[in-house]
């Protein structure tokens, strides 16, 4: 090879070291081209999949239930059929079950998992009522099996993504709900459901419970000291490891978002899950004049459904000059559960 051939080619390639990608800028204005569009496109999937569903019309979800299976409302069908549709609707709305999804942009996406994550709660209390409760006449009385095999399906952990998926374990409930659903009103293959004020009992304290737990954790966005209460009322108890008299507690700033969106799913399932309560459980809720205390109770959770006037979860102080959404919910959620207890008391008094 001549000295300047040689000369030539080391030039070139010292010219490509300073800037390897100059004779290529086409090829980066399609990378930055599409590195851009894919941004923007799970921006605009992640706003739209956040978005919440609408609060369900319980009757008219019966009605066309009813409709589809050639059967008849009763007692049972609206409660049993509400249940299905807030499984339906965790799985099948905008993006749907996201809570274990792996990839973007589901993966970046918090609210709208929380969201998912309370309802579910509340949808697992509830099968648990109707295969332990609802169901049955008494202790000694067979379960059902269709609800036997539904109720630990929507137990399963709501983050496995594969093998099994969290998805096809809460569709197999869901069908077996359909199955139990089908044979309410079925004289050949007839399945139960005792709409009784000690079993409609049961299951509000476990709503009780929920709603006590969340509105503490919503209380403890801006931090508060509390006396331990774990043993009073009781002068002989006792507890497994010893506890402070008084503790601070505070949600990190981290999960408050997370809590708050908690709350607005559970209180979204419960608000279906009441109304069809009263429409099963009316003849109990007349004899007690119980009907407009359940109303509150489902009006105050519609308070907490009202749309966000901020793009992001305010945490200001109590008295500060910033809003704090999270102790806004935790106040209804407050009223909304001194309202359960009063009612609870109401349908135990004989």
């Amino acid at each position: 090879m001549s000295l300047d051939r040689f000369k030539e080619r080391f030039a070139g390639a010292a010219s490509y070291l300073r800037n390897p990608f100059a004779g290529h800028k086409a090829v980066n204005v399609l990378i930055i081209t599409l590195v851009t569009l894919f941004i923007l496109v799970n921006v605009v999937l992640g706003i739209y999949w956040s978005r919440e569903p609408d609060l369900l019309n319980v009757r008219q979800e019966a009605a066309q239930k009813a409709q589809q299976l050639s059967r008849e409302v009763v007692p049972g069908f609206t409660s049993t059929t509400t249940a299905i549709r807030i499984g339906e609707t965790l799985l099948d709305k905008p993006g749907g079950y996201l809570r274990n999804d792996i990839m973007p942009p589901s993966v970046l996406l918090d609210n709208m998992p929380n969201w998912e994550l309370g309802a579910l709660i509340q949808l697992r209390d509830f099968t648990r009522a109707l295969r332990k409760e609802f169901s049955r006449s008494q202790s000694q009385s067979r379960e059902d099996p269709d609800l036997a095999i539904a109720e630990p399906q929507f137990n399963f952990d709501s983050n496995s993504w594969a093998l099994p998926s969290s998805e096809g374990e809460y569709r197999r409930g869901i069908k077996r709900l359909d199955s139990y659903l089908g044979r309410l009103s079925d004289p050949n293959d007839p399945a139960q459901f005792y709409s009784r004020a000690d079993n409609l009992t049961d299951w509000l304290k476990d709503v009780e419970t929920r709603l006590g737990s969340l509105s503490q954790r919503l209380s403890a966005s801006v931090g508060k000291a509390r006396l331990n209460t774990d043993l009073a009322g009781d002068a002989e108890a006792v507890q497994s490891t010893p506890s402070e008299s008084e503790v601070v507690v505070k949600t990190p700033w981290y999960k408050i978002d997370d809590i708050f969106y908690e709350a607005r799913g559970t209180s979204w399932a419960l608000i279906a899950l009441l109304s069809a309560v009263e429409v099963d459980f009316a003849d109990v809720l007349e004899k007690k004049n119980a009907r407009v205390s359940l109303r509150q109770i489902i009006r105050e959770l519609r308070e907490t459904q009202e749309p966000l006037g901020s793009p992001i979860i305010l945490n200001g102080d109590g008295f500060g000059i910033l809003a704090n959404h999270s102790l806004v919910m935790a106040n209804y959620i407050s009223r909304a559960n001194a309202a359960i207890i009063d009612l609870r008391r109401l349908l135990e008094q004989g």
